[in-house]
C-alpha cells in the first residue's frame, strides 16, 4: 500500500477568512469531535504497547518520548507532568525534542532533519534493553524520530509510535504503531490541531495506565502526588481524613511529616 499523508490533505472547509467567529468555532469543534473516535479505534495498539512497557518498567526501564515541533512539545509536557502527579523521579519518563529545550518555545531550523541526532541523545541517556522509545509525529516522516527508532530497534529496545497517517516510514521502524487517523486538519496541514489533540490524549492514556499498573494510584486517588502547593496539600489532607477518619489538622500534620498520602496512610495503619 502506498504511503498517503492524510494529515496533509486539504481541509474539508474553505474560505475560512470569510466565516464568522461563531462559524469558525463550531466547525473547529465539529472536527475535534472526530479525535476521540479516532483514538478509540487505536486502543488495541495502545494496549499492546502498554502491556509491553509495564514489565520493563517494573524492572527499572524508562519511557522516552521523541518528536519535533508540536509532537516533541507534547511529549515533553506529558513527561514533565508525571513526577508531580505520581511522585516518581523525572527519569522514569523522559521527553526529547529535536533542537533541545530551545525548541520548546522557538522553531529550530533543520533540527528535525538530522537522522542521527535522536539516537545520539538516547545514547547520552544510556539507553538500554529495558527502556521503551515512543516516536511522535503526525506525518510519520520525521527523520530525527525515524533514525532514533531504527537504531533503538536494532539494539533490541522496544519501539512504538503515534502518527496520524497509515503505513508511515515511522510505523515501519516501530514494534507497535499507534495510527490515529483523524483526517485532514481544519487549517490544511496544521497538525497542532486534531493531530496534536489526539497525541495528547494517547500520551495521557499511555502514561496514566502505566503509572496505575505500577501502583502509583490507590482507588482513584493520586496518593503519591508531590506536595508542591497549598491546593495539593489540602487535597492530600482530605484524602487522609476520608481514609483514616482523623480531623483535618491531624491529617495535615501526618501528611507533611511523611511527604505523601500513601506513606502517611501506611504509617498510620502500621502503628
Amino acid at each position: 500500500m502506498a504511503f498517503v499523508k492524510i494529515s496533509e490533505q486539504s481541509s474539508l472547509y474553505d474560505d475560512l477568512e470569510q466565516k464568522s467567529i461563531h462559524e469558525l468555532l463550531v466547525d473547529i469543534n465539529r472536527e475535534d469531535q472526530k479525535v476521540a473516535l479516532a483514538t478509540e479505534q487505536a486502543i488495541p495498539q495502545i494496549e499492546r504497547l502498554v502491556e509491553q512497557i509495564v514489565p520493563r518498567m517494573k524492572k527499572g526501564g524508562r519511557i522516552f518520548y521523541m518528536g519535533a515541533g508540536t509532537s516533541g512539545r507534547l511529549g515533553v509536557l506529558d513527561a514533565s507532568e508525571i513526577p508531580p502527579t505520581f511522585g516518581v523521579p523525572p527519569t522514569h519518563i523522559i521527553g526529547l525534542i529535536a533542537g533541545g529545550d530551545t525548541a520548546l518555545r522557538n522553531a529550530v531550523e533543520n533540527a528535525e532533519d538530522d537522522e542521527q541526532r535522536g539516537w545520539e541523545e538516547l545514547q547520552a541517556h544510556n539507553i538500554g534493553p529495558l527502556d521503551t522509545v515512543i516516536g511522535i509525529a503526525a506525518s510519520g516522516t520525521t527523520p530525527y524520530v525515524i533514525g532514533a527508532l531504527r537504531e533503538s530497534r536494532a539494539h533490541g529496545i522496544l519501539t512504538g509510535c503515534i502518527t496520524s497517517n497509515p503505513d508511515s516510514p515511522m510505523a515501519a521502524e516501530s514494534d507497535v504503531a499507534i495510527e490515529m487517523i483523524v483526517g485532514p486538519e481544519f487549517v490544511t496541514g496544521s497538525s497542532r490541531m486534531k493531530s496534536g489533540t489526539g497525541q495528547k490524549m494517547i500520551l495521557n492514556m499511555i502514561s496514566t495506565s502505566v503509572m496505575i499498573q505500577l501502583g502509583r494510584v490507590k482507588g482513584n486517588r493520586m496518593v503519591n502526588m508531590q506536595l508542591t502547593n497549598k491546593k495539593l496539600i489540602d487535597r492530600g489532607t482530605r484524602m487522609i481524613v476520608e481514609e483514616l477518619g482523623l480531623d483535618y489538622e491531624q491529617a495535615k500534620r501526618l501528611l507533611l511529616m511523611h511527604g505523601s498520602v500513601k506513606k502517611a496512610i501506611e504509617h498510620s495503619k502500621s502503628e
